[in-house]
């Protein structure tokens, strides 16, 4: 049997709360703003990894970071070669 944890308002380790909970999320979310009009590829993948690694620690929107950088990824390649054509 587990005894109660003595501080439950605290943050156990590893876990985050408040407005530092999401960083990682929202770095992704900017990576995929930036690779619709900016070297795609390079922000995309790094959009990935950041909602990849948010979503490991926990984050709610750490998923929806890495699906939303794959898609701005792909429509980032996509505008830049229609207009290059």
């Amino acid at each position: 049997m587990t005894s109660p944890d003595p501080h439950p308002d605290e943050p156990r380790p590893g876990e985050l709360r408040g407005p530092a909970a999401e960083v990682l999320s929202a770095a992704g979310f900017a990576c995929a703003a930036v690779a619709l009009l900016y070297l795609p590829i390079a922000f995309g993948l790094a959009g990935i990894l950041l909602g990849i690694a948010g979503h490991a620690r926990g984050e709610a929107l750490g998923r929806w970071a890495a699906v939303g950088a794959a898609a701005a990824m792909a429509a980032g390649t996509a505008l830049g070669a229609l207009l290059a054509a």
